[in-house]
C-alpha cells in the first residue's frame, strides 16, 4: 500500500503536494520499508512494485481531485533501473490517461547518489519525461558529494534538502551554512527547494528565515493512508489548529483548501 506525507508551504499553511511512500501490510503488521525494499531491489521485484506505485499514485491524484480539488503532484520514488527503461514514459502516459489526470500529477524522485551513479544511463529518460510534463526531484540533495554541473544541464525542477542538514538547524552554524548554500544555489538556477525531515518548530523557523517555505516532516504529519490524510486536512489544517500554522499567515483571509 501507499502512505502519503504532505508537502507544506508554511507561508500559506497549504498542502502543495505529497510524497507516496510504500508500505507492506502482512496480516496485522505493517512491515517497514527498510525490511522489504532492499529485498525487492535484490530480487528485481522493485520494478513491478514501482510500476504499481506509479499507477496507484495516479489513481489517488484523481480521487483527491474529486474529493477536495487537489491539483498538485504526488511524488513517487523510483529506483535507477526504472529510469533506464525506455518504456518509462509510455507507462506513465498509460497510468495518467487511465485515470484522467495530467502528466504533472506525477512527480518522480531520484536520489542524488543514484542519479550520479548512473547519470549517463538515465539522461535520455529525464529529458523525455520533462518533454511530457513530468517533473523530476532530486532527493537527499547535498549528500552525494558530486559535481554540481549536472544541475545546469539536466531537466530538474526541485531539490530536497536532506534531513541530515535539517536536523541540526538552530544548533550548529555549520548546518545553517550548508542549508543557506543549497537554497541560494537552487534559487539561482530557478529550482524549487524543499526541506525534508522537519520535526521541530525551531527547524521550521530557521528554514523560514533562510527563505525556504516548502517543507515536509513529522512536525506537520507522518506518512498517512489517504483517508487519514483527508481527515488531517479537514480536522487540523482547515481549522488552523496545528502549532506550526502561523497566526499571521501570508494567506490572509483565505483558508487553505489543500
Amino acid at each position: 500500500m501507499l502512505h502519503y506525507q504532505p508537502k507544506i508551504d508554511v507561508r500559506t499553511a497549504r498542502m502543495v503536494g505529497a510524497e507516496a511512500l510504500m508500505r507492506w501490510r502482512r496480516g496485522n503488521t505493517l512491515v517497514p520499508p527498510g525490511d522489504f525494499i532492499p529485498l525487492a531491489e535484490e530480487t528485481g521485484l522493485i520494478v513491478p512494485l514501482s510500476e504499481w506505485a506509479l499507477r496507484e499514485a495516479a489513481r489517488q491524484a484523481k480521487v483527491w481531485q474529486l474529493n477536495f480539488g487537489f491539483s498538485e503532484s504526488i511524488a513517487v520514488n523510483l529506483p535507477n533501473r526504472l529510469f533506464e527503461r525506455s518504456d518509462l514514459v509510455e507507462h506513465i502516459h498509460q497510468f495518467v490517461s487511465q485515470w484522467g489526470v495530467p502528466h504533472r500529477a506525477i512527480q518522480l524522485e531520484i536520489t542524488e547518489t543514484g542519479l550520479m551513479k548512473d547519470l549517463q544511463s538515465v539522461i535520455p529518460s529525464l529529458h523525455r519525461l520533462n518533454e511530457v510534463g513530468v517533473e523530476i526531484s532530486i532527493d537527499d540533495f547535498g549528500t552525494g558529494y558530486s559535481s554540481l554541473a549536472y544541475l545546469t544541464t539536466l531537466p530538474i525542477s526541485e531539490v530536497k534538502i536532506d534531513r541530515s542538514f535539517v536536523r541540526d538547524l538552530g544548533i550548529t552554524p555549520q548546518s545553517s551554512a550548508v542549508v543557506t548554500a543549497i537554497i541560494a544555489l537552487a534559487r539561482s538556477l530557478g529550482l524549487q527547494v524543499i526541506a525534508e525531515g522537519v520535526e521541530t518548530l525551531r527547524q521550521m523557523e530557521v528554514l523560514r528565515r533562510l527563505d525556504c517555505s516548502l517543507m515536509q516532516g513529522f512536525l506537520f504529519s507522518k506518512p498517512l493512508p489517504p483517508d487519514d490524510l483527508e481527515r488531517w486536512l479537514a480536522q487540523t489544517v482547515l481549522p488552523r489548529k496545528a502549532p506550526w500554522i502561523l497566526p499571521t499567515s501570508d494567506a490572509g483571509e483565505d483558508l487553505p483548501t489543500r
